[in-house]
């Protein structure tokens, strides 16, 4: 229920634009910091996993760097394209998300 959710305002967020999907676009967004959240599937790679989690704290950054327990092919639906990780550039989605992540 909670994962339906989550999922439900990630694909809401894409249709608003404030979405940075796959591997480069989400490395951009970090670097420039317009990324308020990261989030990365559960089965995505562990490789994948230590490199987001460094780049959310390289440099002083502090991102908030969240391994969702939903899989690639659950968030792909979600975001309707195919992506292991992604970041929310907007302070309201990502609050709400985060929040949603952080309670049980």
């Amino acid at each position: 229920m909670k994962n339906e959710k989550i999922l439900s305002l990630l694909g809401l967020a894409r249709r608003a634009g404030k979405i940075s999907l796959g591997h480069d676009a989400a490395i951009g967004a970090i670097v420039k910091n317009s990324a308020k959240l990261c989030l990365i599937a559960s089965d995505a790679s562990q490789r994948l996993k230590n490199e987001f989690s460094h780049a959310c704290s390289y440099e002083g950054k502090t991102i908030d760097f969240i391994e969702i327990e939903t899989d690639m092919l659950s968030l792909s639906k979600a975001v309707g394209s195919k992506a292991a990780v992604l970041t929310v550039d907007d302070e309201g989605f990502a609050k709400k998300i985060a929040s949603l992540l952080k309670s049980n």
